[in-house]
């Protein structure tokens, strides 16, 4: 279950980070509104995670989730430039994400 709860807590960072630039520097009422409702819920589904899961590999999970997941969608959303290098860095970011949890 806290694997569960590591993965919502993901897909809400990824979620208000993606409304926070929709949200225009927060001149833009409900993408802001989801920016703040994205941010607590990651927190409380990381919290939630952290009841079972060590503090060092869950946090890096979270944080490479939401690195991995905002940098795909700010290519497909946004058209943000993702070159060979940044392309490498990602994938080494997924694969340490990969590494944590088969050898966690």
């Amino acid at each position: 279950m806290e694997w569960i709860m590591l993965l919502l807590a993901a897909l809400f960072e990824v979620s208000w980070a993606v409304a926070m630039k929709f949200s225009e520097g927060f001149t833009k009422l409900w993408p802001s509104v989801v920016t703040a409702v994205g941010y607590l819920a990651s927190a409380v589904f990381l919290a939630l995670a952290l009841k079972k899961l060590p503090l060092g590999t869950a946090y890096a999970m979270w944080t490479g989730f939401g690195i991995v997941g905002t940098t795909l969608l700010g290519v497909l959303l946004f058209h943000e430039n993702l070159n060979a290098g940044q392309l490498v860095c990602v994938l080494l970011i997924a694969g340490g994400i990969v590494g944590l949890k088969l050898l966690g």
